[in-house]
């Protein structure tokens, strides 16, 4: 099954400037964990992980780096009515109140603002362009490093053998890293 929000699939450049390389690589890791998530609420045996969760979590995350780090500013609704050091899982927990099509559509948007913000900060400097906010050690990271950590945070969660792959092959045996073509 694909995720029909996913209209091509993503193959990042095998030659192209440092920037393409890094948002090729963002790009194939968010349609992959998409696709990995597509209409399924399962868990796999005791965990209280969900496909749902995983969607929520990724973004919360596309919303918070961004806003929070690049722009400096407040992460907005929904993100903003819970303490994240409160309750660290509330985006896992919280997704099982919300239908497949809220939680893909609450992605999409999270994406999109990402995106947006993304294209407007490599026309104005590139990749080595630092955050507004600084680290609890008073550092800046630059906006490769916030890039490459949205890259880790999908892999993290969608890669083969990690969170998704292992529910949704208990559910119907899909793993892997493409869709069926």
């Amino acid at each position: 099954m694909t995720d029909p929000t996913v209209e091509a699939w993503p193959e990042p450049p095998l030659a192209g400037t440092e920037a393409a390389a890094v948002l090729g690589a963002l790009e194939r890791r968010r349609a992959s964990s998409a696709w990995k998530c597509s209409g399924l609420r399962a868990t796999l045996g005791p965990s209280t992980i969900t496909l749902g969760g995983l969607l929520k979590h990724l973004a919360h995350v596309e919303d918070s780096r961004l806003a929070r780090l690049w722009l400096g500013s407040p992460v907005g609704a929904p993100w903003d009515a819970v303490d994240r050091y409160s309750a660290p899982d509330r985006d896992h927990r919280s997704a099982a109140e919300d239908t497949p099509e809220a939680l893909h559509t609450l992605r999409r948007g999270a994406v999109a603002r990402s995106r947006a913000v993304v294209d407007e900060a490599l026309g104005s400097g590139g990749l080595d362009q630092l955050v507004a906010c600084a680290t609890r050690s008073g550092e800046r990271p630059n906006l490769r490093r916030v890039l490459l950590d949205l890259v880790e945070e999908y892999a993290r969660h969608a890669d083969h053998a990690d969170h998704a792959d292992l529910i949704r092959e208990s559910v119907d045996g899909l793993t892997g890293e493409d869709p069926p073509r």
